[in-house]
């Protein structure tokens, strides 16, 4: 580990095998209940891994999770990682008006709260779905007292994505000190490339994440924002057969390979929590408007 590179944000969205955009159109969310459910041995596998590297992380989870589970969320916060918000049932932001997204993110956050007792203050939206559709969001978040979010992906994507995006933590709103701390990208011969973790980090070789949160530590001075799921360390999950091929092949390739790529990355790299790094990121941007 580089002792002299930036403490980067280390987060986990969590969400079951389920619970995925790739199969909401052929898993309904009255089918929840009923299928298999392997969050709970996923995420004692990532708090286990955490512990033996000895860093922190933040778990973005979801309200549906967090109410079937409150041991296991409490668990999260006992082992001294940040709890924040991944929205109630995964629905994407877009897809929802300001008082419905509004009445989403007070129910998850209540759920989370009431397992673990802590105060939740983050927020990822699903599928980083905040996007220039959604400028409300923003206003719902902070009239709702979060301090951060993490929901940009400044990138463009079939499934995902605001390309016009600032690539580091900017301010939404010239009223608010809500922060956005968008998910990492890495750049290469004009090109703009995905680089924060999830599918990228499982199908692509190491070195190009290494190399892509090199570039951001060094070459650029900035933190980089890392993510995945705990369905992505489980090879031994349900297949979903009814889903589409490009669906298929995004959720289950490398599977058996993604806990020993997550061993390496952060044993290579300085992490930190979520929670911290906006408050780092904070203060940057205040020297920055002071200077």
């Amino acid at each position: 580990m580089d002792g002299k590179s930036p403490v980067n944000g280390l987060s986990v969205d969590v969400e079951d095998w389920f619970q995925v955009g790739a199969f909401e159109d052929v898993i309904g969310r009255d089918d929840w209940d009923g299928l298999a459910d392997r969050v709970e041995r996923n995420v004692e596998e990532i708090l286990g891994l955490f512990d033996e590297a000895q860093v922190k992380a933040t778990f973005f989870t979801l309200g549906w999770v967090a109410k079937r589970h409150p041991v296991l969320t409490r668990r999260i916060a006992e082992a001294g990682h940040e709890l924040a918000s991944h929205g109630w049932d995964h629905a994407r932001v877009h897809a929802m008006d300001q008082v419905q997204f509004g009445a989403d993110i007070a129910r998850a956050r209540k759920a989370i709260e009431d397992a673990a007792s802590v105060a939740v203050t983050g927020y990822r939206a699903p599928s980083f779905s905040i996007d220039q559709r959604t400028p409300w969001a923003y206003v719902e978040l902070a009239e709702q007292g979060y301090t951060y979010s993490s929901s940009v992906a400044p990138v463009t994507h079939d499934h995902y994505g605001w390309r016009e995006a600032p690539r580091f933590a900017f301010r939404p709103l010239p009223w608010s000190d809500l922060l956005e701390i968008p998910v990492t990208t890495a750049e290469l011969g004009g090109k703009r490339l995905a680089a924060g973790g999830g599918g990228f980090f499982r199908v692509l070789p190491y070195g190009f994440s290494r190399w892509a949160i090199r570039q951001v530590n060094r070459c650029e001075g900035r933190p980089a924002v890392f993510y995945f799921h705990p369905w992505e360390i489980d090879p031994g999950q349900p297949r979903v057969e009814g889903a589409r091929l490009k669906s298929r092949l995004r959720h289950y390739t490398n599977l058996d390979r993604m806990a020993p790529k997550l061993r390496q990355l952060v044993h290579d790299f300085a992490w930190g929590r979520m929670d911290l790094l906006a408050h780092r990121e904070a203060m940057r941007l205040k020297q920055q408007e002071a200077a």
